[in-house]
């Protein structure tokens, strides 16, 4: 993430490039003439990377005033023989090529842990076979979304996701109208069902980088309790009416083929807990509890990989043929977040900058500053912007008062409302949060057709954003 002092901060208008990637994914797939073209996963590689380029040109040009924030760059930096020096606490490129450098640097050094966590999710929970197919009765389909609803917080939004979508196809293949339920567990499994602990989704695991208690989310309950109660509820509605409508002969091919549940490759879940562990130990900013050893930088994500390498040799033979494993799915959020994390630098930069003046105060200002903005950036730089914010509004111990694990202090009611706008508003667009785009491609690979961008935004902004004011007035006011 960049950082800027008030002599540097990015005009609006560059925020072009990275308005112009959403409008792009939004409206390309809609359009005859680029529908199919858009559909390789070359091609939003050519987009994003071209806008990016737009973006670097801008730094290229700009010069002085990139932020290194990352250590292992600025180490690398000084060893090229390149500039670095502390200008208002802090590090800043040389002008010119250095400095479009330190951007690509920086947008790189978040877009790395990123993909990567979400690539060890996909491929080792892509070797874990829900085999099985039962009626898809309503009370069936909620169960799965009740399931996953709980299970994100423990193993991750992404690893929730990438295990139970495919089984859920798989037992509603016999029926017509599935988008519905794809929405809803975009909602329920893919973003809100992963707010209790910091594993669960990347916002609340910077929270815990920047010293909130790794416990603290579980005073998050009620609202996580209450939106999965209140979205379950609607989603048993809304699916008792759809299964009416199905042909009565698919109810009858569905009842028919009946095969009871059971899970191969179960050695996976071995590595799937590798993962969470490396996510959560191997922190390349702080010691490893009870150690004095601090691992060196993207140890953790060398780990990760060697665990996916320890899930690929393992798996029984055949078994990634069953599950209709295929990197499509994250190659398409690989090609698609890599221009996105170049092109957020200047917006992210803005925020920076800005952030402190936009008159926030209250739990509530927090919650739909930081849920907007994380509808349509990476919900977490988002978080962290708005934590920054918070915190440099909090001087001070007190009640109502969070004590940071490095010191320092954090409002608890605004830390409540940065935590839930993050993990809560990721949901309202297919870029929101990672697993959204791949649950949408594997959606669309098992031959569910699904809304467009815009068309998702209709489901989201009808059911959700009721929610949200509701939210809003019981928890937050």
């Amino acid at each position: 993430m960049l950082a800027a002092t008030s002599d540097y901060v990015p005009s609006l208008p560059w925020v072009a490039p990275f308005a112009t990637l959403l409008l792009l994914i939004a409206v390309l797939p809609l359009v005859r003439r680029t529908a199919h073209w858009w559909e390789h996963n070359r091609s939003k590689l050519i987009v994003g990377l071209g806008l990016g380029a737009v973006t670097l040109g801008y730094y290229h040009h700009r010069g002085f005033g990139t932020t290194l924030h990352d250590p292992f760059v600025i180490r690398v930096f000084e060893r090229l023989g390149l500039d670095t020096h502390e200008h208002e606490g802090h590090h800043r490129s040389d002008p010119g090529g250095p400095a479009a450098l330190g951007a690509a640097a920086n947008a790189v050094s978040e877009y790395l842990p990123f993909i990567v966590l979400l690539f060890s999710l996909y491929t080792i929970c892509g070797g874990i076979a829900v085999r099985g197919d039962i009626p898809a009765h309503p009370l069936t389909n909620t169960a799965f979304l009740a399931i996953g609803g709980v299970l994100a917080s423990f193993v991750g939004t992404t690893g929730a996701s990438m295990l139970l979508i495919r089984p859920l196809l798989r037992t509603n293949s016999e029926r017509r109208r599935v988008a519905h339920t794809v929405i809803f567990f975009i909602f329920i499994v893919s973003n809100i069902g992963g707010c209790l602990l910091p594993i669960g989704d990347p916002p609340l695991f910077l929270g815990y980088l920047r010293g909130v208690p790794f416990l603290w989310t579980l005073h998050l309950w009620k609202e996580w309790a209450f939106m999965l109660a209140v979205l379950l509820a609607l989603y048993y509605a809304w699916d008792c009416r759809e299964y009416a409508r199905e042909e009565q002969r698919m109810i009858l091919h569905d009842e028919e083929q009946v095969q009871p549940l059971g899970i191969g490759g179960r050695f996976n879940f071995v590595w799937l807990l590798g993962v969470v562990a490396a996510v959560g130990f191997l922190d390349p900013s702080k010691e490893v509890p009870g150690t004095a050893w601090r691992p060196p930088p993207y140890l953790r994500e060398g780990v990760q990989l060697l665990l996916v390498a320890a899930s690929w040799l393992t798996t029984p033979r055949g078994l990634r043929t069953e599950t209709r494993f295929n990197f499509t799915a994250i190659g398409e959020v690989a090609c698609l977040f890599i221009g996105i994390f170049i092109t957020m630098q200047v917006p992210i930069e803005i925020l920076n900058a800005r952030g402190a003046s936009l008159g926030l105060g209250r739990p509530w200002q927090f919650f739909w500053a930081t849920g907007a903005l994380s509808s349509f950036l990476d919900n977490a730089p988002t978080y962290v912007v708005f934590f920054e914010t918070a915190n440099a509004l909090t001087h001070a111990p007190g009640p109502g008062i969070t004590r940071l694990l490095d010191g320092n202090f954090i409002r608890h009611d605004l830390l409540t409302g940065i935590s839930l706008g993050a993990v809560f508003m990721g949901a309202n667009t297919y870029i929101g949060n990672g697993p959204n785009f791949m649950v949408k491609s594997i959606a669309e690979q098992a031959g569910v057709r699904m809304p467009s961008f815009f068309g998702y935004m209709v489901f989201s902004v009808a059911i959700l954003t009721p929610l949200f004011v509701l939210v809003t007035v019981i928890f937050l006011l």
